[in-house]
């Protein structure tokens, strides 16, 4: 039997090699999307991720007799370390992620080892897989892997979720997203909410300004440090994180699918919506070369998706669990769901994801008669 080996990424060619292993792995698995490669090497190379100004990571790989055959990340954010421990993070708790592995015992070999570094620094509890800041790919997909997933959303086999349970590892927190039919209007109920609100003086929905995007995204930030504080989860974004974010996200922010509620001409309220870079990227197998590159420029001039996804949406505190928040809520959903509908030709969106705890954005995306269509699964164990 070939010698299995984990050691740790040290080199560019090693994040490279790091970077490759799920294209073999998933290679006849018509449900993942191979990421664009630059971009996956951005996220685990320290000078281009934003993230690592506040963190550090390990990378590991596992081999037999020189292939590789596993990955995993052990990472320790400390911004999450000074959390409070009832929302998950607090003192002595790393976390991994970026698992892949084509064997059980090549994913227990890997997830030993991974935990053994973070005994090393410190850390006491682990929690996984979270690849690699919460606001990245979080969870691992226990439920909803017959279709891709959209955009920044992970897709894992099925089997992980036996080969983390048999290591002991429990959940902890699920995270969900709904799906929902943009074509069809929404129920009578939330139609007379949205009525009721286009009534009231106080209140004004409108679109962000790309050629404010600085000015704007600060107030998007402020409403979504304010909204999410107490949330499972919740590490604030730091500058260099933002910086990189607006990067990433500024080709595909459209003006009609971002909006900002105000009241009394203060901003109390957001929603993101993007359309699915997933349905662009995929034919291109990760490389934008020899042409992928003209065929993402000219989709990003002006996309039509099957889908667009709402990663992000946030009332603030005050107004929370009163009937002005579902009000704001209710009316941002129906102008972006128009726009998406109109300018965009989606058919469907994807909401979250939302914890299972979030009975007021779960109540919101049932009212609007969407369902479950993904369930994502934090898992902790002691070290």
């Amino acid at each position: 039997m070939a010698k299995l080996t984990i050691r740790p990424v040290e080199t560019k060619k090693d994040r490279k090699i790091f970077i490759d292993l799920p294209f073999r792995l998933y290679a006849d698995d018509p449900n993942w999307v191979p990421p664009l490669k630059s971009e996956a090497l951005g996220l685990i190379t320290p000078e281009k991720n934003g993230w690592f100004s506040h963190a550090k990571a390990q990378l590991f790989l596992a081999e037999e007799d020189g292939r590789v055959v596993g990955r995993i990340s052990a990472h320790i954010d400390t911004l999450a370390l000074t959390m409070p421990p009832e929302q998950g993070f607090g003192p002595g708790v790393g976390q991994w992620g970026l698992m892949e592995a084509e064997r059980q015992d090549i994913f227990h070999a890997l997830l030993a080892r991974a935990e053994d570094w973070l005994r090393e620094q410190g850390m006491t509890r682990a929690l996984g897989p979270i690849s690699m800041s919460i606001w990245e790919e979080p969870g691992l997909l226990i439920d909803g892997y017959d279709h891709p997933p959209t955009i920044m959303m992970g897709h894992a086999k099925r089997e992980y979720r036996g080969w983390i349970e048999w290591a002991q590892y429990r959940p902890v927190k699920q995270l969900m997203t709904y799906e929902v039919d943009v074509t069809k209007q929404f129920p009578p109920i939330v139609q007379r909410i949205i009525k009721s609100g286009e009534k009231n003086a106080r209140i004004t929905v409108r679109n962000v300004d790309k050629t404010k995007f600085e000015e704007e995204a600060a107030i998007i930030l402020s409403i979504l440090n304010d909204a999410w504080r107490d949330n499972w989860g919740f590490v604030p974004l730091t500058p260099p994180e933002i910086k990189d974010v607006g990067v990433k996200l500024k080709p595909i922010v459209f003006n009609d699918l971002i909006r900002i509620a105000e009241l009394d001409g203060k901003p109390v309220a957001f929603m993101i919506t993007l359309p699915d870079l997933n349905e662009a990227i995929k034919p291109l197998n990760g490389s934008l070369l020899p042409f992928g590159w003209a065929k993402l420029l000219w989709w990003l001039r002006k996309p039509k998706v099957r889908t667009v996804r709402v990663p992000l949406m946030g009332v603030v505190k005050e107004l929370q669990a009163s009937r002005m928040a579902s009000q704001l809520a209710f009316m941002m959903i129906e102008y972006i769901r128009r726009a998406s509908v109109e300018h965009y030709d989606a058919k469907r969106a994807e909401i979250g994801w939302i914890l299972d705890d979030n009975q007021g954005m779960r109540s919101i995306a049932e009212t609007i008669e969407s369902r479950v269509n993904k369930v994502y699964q934090v898992y902790e164990r002691t070290l």
